[in-house]
């Protein structure tokens, strides 16, 4: 009878454990657009004692020419069908997969949100600006994630993005680009909408052109259908406040709402990993402004 109910616990178990396992999902069937498969292998390229945040190791994923999406979903009790793709920095030359990646994946489950954290390819390719390849990617993640959202369980106007410094220019460019794809259409995902219900940008780069006066960066074009955005920075940044505000004021002139926070310390790269530095408390102001705009509620 014991093995009988053990046996039967098992079997009512393990769907709960498969369903929890992070899922990855390719994005483009064959190759990516443009891409000629002769790069080299995918790799963490980063070396003994480099580059240490919090004190702890970064992955810097490089040699990206897989382009795919994980699917962290949150656990039933707590899911909000609600759903934000991660696109982790690295100048566009490596991907901070667990700082700004999987980790950042984990902490939104914890609150209820389902997140999808995008592989996308680095190092730039020869020939093309740093963003583009980069925001084919983005564009067929958030359309492949809406038209698979019922099957997903999550819900399809409630997708948001959050990019760290380059990702956060590639977030906002994907903003600024979602009226048409940016490569020939592959499926029916591609005529699905990719334009991101809401936008988180943590300390983001390339945002405005500093020789230029600070003028708005003409990939993050802004206009007054660009969804709601949280941004963050701190003063010693060295990808400069300025970035942030520039984009913040042009959002404000096109009456589009925005919160930024400005702390005086806390320089560039740090995720949600905790310091001593004010910055790291990010998280709590990005879950107050979620919260406050109904997005960890179940619908």
């Amino acid at each position: 009878m014991v093995n009988r109910i053990i046996a039967l616990t098992a079997l009512l178990v393990a769907p709960a454990l498969f369903a929890a396992a992070p899922k990855e999902v390719d994005l483009w069937p064959d190759l990516a657009p443009g891409d000629k498969g002769d790069l080299g292998a995918e790799a963490d390229t980063t070396k003994p004692n480099e580059g240490l945040v919090a004190g702890r190791r970064v992955i810097r994923l490089g040699n990206v020419s897989k382009p795919s999406i994980t699917i962290f979903k949150a656990a039933p009790e707590k899911d909000t069908g609600a759903a934000v793709l991660i696109f982790p920095g690295g100048a566009y030359n490596i991907l901070a997969w667990d700082l700004e990646g999987t980790e950042v994946a984990n902490w939104l489950n914890k609150n209820g949100v389902n997140a999808i954290v995008v592989k996308y390819r680095v190092p730039k390719r020869a020939g093309q600006e740093s963003y583009v390849a980069p925001l084919q990617d983005a564009q067929r993640a958030v359309g492949l994630v809406r038209a698979n959202a019922k099957d997903w369980g999550l819900d399809p106007e409630r997708i948001g993005i959050l990019g760290f410094s380059a990702g956060g220019h590639l977030s906002a460019t994907l903003a600024a680009h979602v009226n048409e794809r940016t490569y020939p259409r592959v499926d029916a995902a591609d005529e699905v909408s990719c334009a991101p219900n809401f936008m988180l940008l943590i300390y983001p780069a390339y945002l405005s052109l500093k020789d230029e006066g600070d003028k708005i960066n003409p990939s993050v074009a802004v206009t007054p259908k660009h969804p709601k955005t949280f941004m963050v920075i701190a003063q010693n940044d060295p990808v400069r406040p300025e970035n942030a505000l520039a984009y913040y004021l042009e959002l404000t002139k096109n009456k589009v709402p925005a919160e930024l926070h400005i702390y005086a310390t806390g320089g560039h790269g740090y995720g949600l990993r905790e310091s001593k530095e004010l910055v790291t408390t990010w998280p709590d102001r990005a879950l107050d402004w979620m919260r406050a705009n109904h997005w960890l509620e179940k619908r």
